[in-house]
């Protein structure tokens, strides 16, 4: 081989490295970018549940935390199994938990295994049943008994696995209503009481504030003489034991938060109205960053 066709092998050789460093430089910077883009602080899960309201507020966190940089998996569960799984270390976020009343029965059972915070990001809460306003006659929870034909002997309900599903148990027990309390989903409970207005028929459910029902029907809450349901309900969110050691500022985060029913509203109205609740979430989080500010110290 001559000395210049040598030359010509080690410089083809150089160059050639020079391209596949190059490469591996920017599939190494894609992968940087791709891990920021996913979670390079690390993934939470985090449990749903079909109610407006947390399909609002687990969907704004999403959009909250990933623009942090964690990536954030949402987990659509029943109350019951989330409970169990943040005990069980499989979950790492419940935002949604009504005290006093509405789920003190989880915060007995798993009050040694489950982180429940002490800070509620809504304190103006009211659960109980409700009719239609044209049902004059019906104010009381009492009246049920003398109407039993009206609404057939049927309250509608929801999720069985709800907090507020066992209290109104318990309620049909305490007032001894010859009642059965049907169990659903949330949006088949909403689109029966729609249904049922719509045709100016009778219907009972248990329905709670905040929800974005009552701006969209002529609801009245029945007067519950015993106090079954409680009264003013308080929100709160709920962690696995050791998720503040993981995740130190998320877990400040979730103790600053704090919504009032304008803020909440507007919230599940622009999720509600958007194709996806995410793109609702992402509109609320950019029309309201003052507010966001207050909880979140941006990285």
């Amino acid at each position: 081989m001559s000395f210049m066709k040598s030359k010509l092998v080690i410089l083809g050789f150089i160059m050639v490295c020079i391209v596949l460093l190059a490469a591996c430089g920017e599939e190494s910077n894609s992968k940087s970018e791709a891990g920021q883009a996913t979670g390079e602080k690390g993934t939470i899960e985090m449990a749903q549940i079909s109610w407006a309201e947390n399909i609002a507020v687990s969907n704004m966190w999403k959009v909250i935390l990933e623009e942090q940089g964690y990536k954030v998996n949402l987990n659509l569960l029943d109350m019951g199994t989330i409970m169990k799984a943040l005990a069980e270390n499989e979950l790492d976020v419940n935002l949604e938990v009504w005290l006093p009343v509405q789920d003190q029965a989880y915060l007995q059972e798993y009050k040694d295994d489950v982180f429940f915070s002490e800070e509620p990001w809504y304190d103006n809460a009211k659960v109980g049943l409700v009719v239609p306003k044209y049902l004059e006659e019906i104010n009381s929870v009492e009246d049920l008994h003398a109407h039993k034909e009206m609404f057939e002997g049927e309250i509608t309900g929801f999720d069985a696995g709800a907090g507020t599903m066992e209290v109104t148990e318990k309620l049909i027990k305490e007032y001894d209503l010859d009642y059965e309390l049907i169990p659903s989903s949330e949006p088949a409970m909403i689109t029966e009481i729609a249904q049922a207005i719509k045709n100016e028929e009778p219907i009972v459910a248990p329905l709670w504030n905040p929800h974005r029902v009552f701006s969209q029907y002529d609801l009245k809450y029945l007067k519950d003489p015993k106090e079954v349901y409680g009264e003013v309900e308080k929100i709160y969110h709920a962690t696995r034991k050791d998720f503040k050691e993981d995740f130190p500022s998320v877990d400040e985060w979730f103790k600053n938060w704090k919504m009032d029913d304008a803020s909440i509203g507007e919230l599940m109205t622009y999720v509600n109205e958007a194709e996806e609740p995410i793109d609702g979430a992402k509109k609320w989080v950019a029309d309201n960053q003052e507010l966001v500010n207050k909880w979140v110290e941006w990285e």
